[in-house]
């Protein structure tokens, strides 16, 4: 059956529910812009007190209390894990490409600020074992 041999009746309900989804994707669109605005400004705060970009234990309790919240409005727990865990990978991506990003600049500062390329290179070696580091908390 086509689109165009469907009830005017039916027609009508079917758009007007799809109004309605297309409303609530347009609101999640948005509350996602939102969250990671608010992440984007944990990622400078980490990377400006040299703080690991994951912190598993919060993802945990996030994760936690995000099911017990999918629970309560009726979703399926493990969806809504899915979503989150989704969720956090992008905001820990974005994290490491903050701390990267003030690791780079301020070794650019340091090069700038001494203007001897022995102390450039001196920090750009810190700089250098400073990703290493952040890349092996990454992988803890």
């Amino acid at each position: 059956m086509s689109t165009s041999e469907i009830d005017a009746t039916v027609r009508a309900e079917l758009n007007r529910l799809r109004e309605s989804i297309d409303n609530i994707d347009a609101a999640v669109v948005h509350m996602l812009a939102e969250r990671f605005k608010a992440t984007q400004q944990v990622g400078r705060l980490k990377a400006d007190h040299k703080l690991p970009p994951a912190d598993p234990a919060r993802e945990t309790r996030q994760i936690t209390r995000l099911r017990e919240l999918a629970q309560s409005a009726n979703l399926d727990p493990a969806f809504a894990e899915k979503l989150l865990n989704f969720i956090i990978a992008e905001v820990i991506r974005h994290h490491e490409r903050i701390a990267e990003e003030a690791e780079s600049g301020q070794a650019e500062s340091g090069q700038a600020e001494n203007g001897q390329a022995e102390n450039g290179q001196a920090e750009n070696g810190q700089a250098e074992s400073g990703q290493a580091e952040s890349g092996q908390a990454r992988n803890a």
